[in-house]
């Protein structure tokens, strides 16, 4: 008997339901890693080596063409080049979800795209409620976000006893708030505009559209006119980490080739029998030739990407952004009271309150649907983590604010999303505990 025969046959959903857990086992897997990273920069930002270490990121470092001559220093490079690579697995992971996963139906969407929405209003009215008049208060993005790694890798910890309802809803509603912030960040906190620089962004874009139409799949390519793209957006006053999200979205979700047609050509070569044919039979080599595009193509070029990249961004960009972030020598450092507590109060308080007001009125408008899994208790309380705003947070912080008041941020941000995490997990561990069956009721 087959092998084949004594396994559970595949059902297509398999195929929107593997990228999506892979991502969640990176995303819980790099929040650890990003914890680690955070703990260090804090350890050595307060030892002897506290000075070198953060001239470090100071450092300048760039390429020059003749007379033309690019340089930024470290941390630019990595809050404003390497991020982009974040936002556009990010935008990646959005475009998928949107096509073919969960989200394709729109009123099922809707929830966690109301509640990004009152996530990041709400909060921004508390931050400028409580700082009033206060020095910072231009600072109201920051509180706009929720990290991704940190919130799922807190579901990670409480394992199955939490529904992939909730997990898909809090990681839609993270991914659909960090595109809203870098669309903050880029009008927001951006400088003079320079047009020329955006006419040349534009062209960049409409190449990238016009190759993808005639066919073009050779990856690099498509990243050389990005690169191209993002010079073009650093120097336009718009912030260039929006070209990953316009390129994310731009990304084909669809394959190039489909299930049928692989086995119309894996079955030619399989149809060749043993011998030394490959080498001297020009047939046989374009069949196998043809086969091994073919088993790359039927991926979509967001499956292709997002499995090429995302370790990267989790276990290497994500890291390195901590590192160059996080530090804050508590010694040194002088504290904006105001600042800080207006701060913790956005993330603690008015980030799950704007999330859980939202998702309500969402669907008591009937506009979102809410599985019947996730009851509003898990809601509620799997909303208090969205006050972890680390990674996009402590990204705005170095475009809002002065030298001078960024450790008073930075610590606000660390408190907040300590704060968070711990109640969101006790909240969850809480409810979940509990062995009393879920109530499948329908969504109302």
């Amino acid at each position: 008997m087959s092998e084949s025969l004594a396994r559970l046959p595949k059902e297509p959903a398999d195929r929107l339901t593997r990228p999506f857990l892979r991502f969640l086992r990176i995303e819980a897997m790099a929040g650890v890693v990003l914890l680690l990273s955070t703990v260090l920069a804090l350890v050595i930002a307060n030892t002897a080596w506290s000075a070198s270490f953060l001239a470090l990121w100071d450092m300048p470092a760039g390429i020059r063409f003749g007379e033309v001559e690019v340089s930024r220093s470290l941390r630019h490079w990595i809050n404003d080049g390497l991020m982009t690579l974040f936002f556009f697995v990010i935008a990646l992971e959005l475009k998928r979800e949107l096509v073919l996963g969960e989200l394709r139906n729109p009123r099922v969407a809707a929830l966690p795209v109301a509640a990004a929405f009152g996530g990041m209003v709400v909060p921004a009215g508390v931050f400028l409620l409580v700082i009033g008049s206060s020095p910072g208060a231009n600072g109201w993005g920051i509180v706009m976000s929720t990290d991704t790694a940190f919130v799922i890798g807190c579901l990670a910890m409480l394992g199955s006893r939490i529904p992939e309802s909730l997990r898909l809803f809090l990681l839609s509603l993270a991914i659909f708030d960090d595109v809203g912030a870098i669309l903050v960040v880029a009008i927001g906190y951006g400088g003079t505009l320079n047009w020329a620089a955006l006419g040349a962004a534009g062209i960049g874009l409409a190449v990238v559209a016009a190759i993808s139409r005639l066919g073009v799949r050779n990856i690099p390519v498509y990243f050389a006119v990005g690169g191209g793209i993002w010079l073009a957006f650093d120097t336009s006053g718009v912030h260039a980490t929006v070209t990953g999200v316009i390129l994310g979205l731009m990304t084909p979700a669809r394959s190039w080739v489909s299930d049928t047609r692989l086995h119309a050509i894996l079955d030619r070569v399989v149809a060749y029998p043993p011998g030394d044919h490959w080498s001297g039979d020009a047939a046989a080599r374009g069949d196998l030739h043809r086969a091994g595009v073919a088993t790359r193509e039927v991926l979509s070029p967001i499956e292709r990407l997002e499995i090429a990249l995302h370790p990267w961004v989790a276990f290497a960009i994500m890291p390195l952004f901590a590192l160059a972030n996080a530090g804050v020598p508590m010694a040194a450092a002088t504290f904006d009271a105001a600042l800080t507590t207006a701060i913790v109060a956005a993330f603690v308080v008015g980030k799950p309150a704007g999330v859980v007001l939202f998702s309500v009125l969402a669907v008591k408008l009937r506009l979102g649907i809410r599985p019947n899994e996730l009851s509003w208790g898990l809601l509620a309380a799997g909303s208090l983590l969205t006050g972890i705003g680390f990674t996009m947070a402590l990204f705005i912080a170095e475009l809002a604010f002065e030298p001078t008041l960024l450790d008073s941020v930075k610590l606000g941000i660390l408190g907040a999303s300590i704060i968070s995490a711990a109640a969101g997990f006790l909240a969850l561990n809480w409810l979940t505990s509990r062995r009393t069956p879920w109530r499948h009721t329908r969504g109302s």
